[in-house]
């Protein structure tokens, strides 16, 4: 059980880095810095702070607090990293760490006791608290890139006006065992 368990988060995580790679390879560089108002914050402040929170978090995991001293969560918020190559190596720095923490773990880790400020959680729970955190950036980045994206923007799951032939095509295939984000 707890093997499947890992296995799916770890494809449902690369599942929505995908996401977010395919939704900012619409963009050209100047999308990744507008912010749409002052209380908003544009993609690349979103990647800045969701890299913050993987270093952070997923740096010795296991035998360190969640929320190291060398963290400044307040200046991820700040709107400097100014091209999208300095955005996306963030962007991938941040998911490495996150997901080879993943990919070191075992089903016996899942009960282990950590800390973030202080409190503690299973890994399991850091996991879950994390599955709900990056994908819910992930899902910002996405609204984002679809306002700001010139048209016209490439769907990232079943495009509009296509569900009934994608239905077509899955109940015409045999029912099998298999994880969502697998393709056929």
């Amino acid at each position: 059980m707890n093997d499947n368990y890992l296995g799916s988060v770890i494809k449902q995580m690369e599942y929505y880095k995908s996401l977010g790679e395919k939704a900012m390879s619409q963009l050209s560089d100047e999308h990744f810095v507008i912010k749409l108002n002052d209380e908003s914050n544009s993609i690349g402040t979103i990647v800045k702070h969701i890299w913050g929170n993987m270093m952070s978090r997923w740096t010795d995991f296991l035998t360190a607090d969640g929320e190291k001293e060398w963290r400044e969560r307040e200046a991820e918020f700040d709107n400097d990293l100014s091209t999208s190559a300095d955005i996306m190596r963030h962007w991938e720095e941040g998911w490495k760490c996150f997901l080879d923490a993943l990919n070191s773990l075992g089903s016996q880790d899942l009960d282990r006791i950590i800390y973030i400020r202080n409190e503690g959680h299973t890994v399991m729970e850091a996991i879950n608290r994390q599955l709900a955190h990056y994908p819910y950036h992930v899902g910002q980045i996405v609204f984002l890139a679809k306002l700001l994206a010139k048209d016209p923007w490439q769907s990232l799951s079943i495009p509009r006006g296509g569900t009934k032939a994608f239905n077509v095509e899955k109940f015409n295939q045999e029912k099998r065992r298999k994880h969502f984000t697998d393709e056929n």
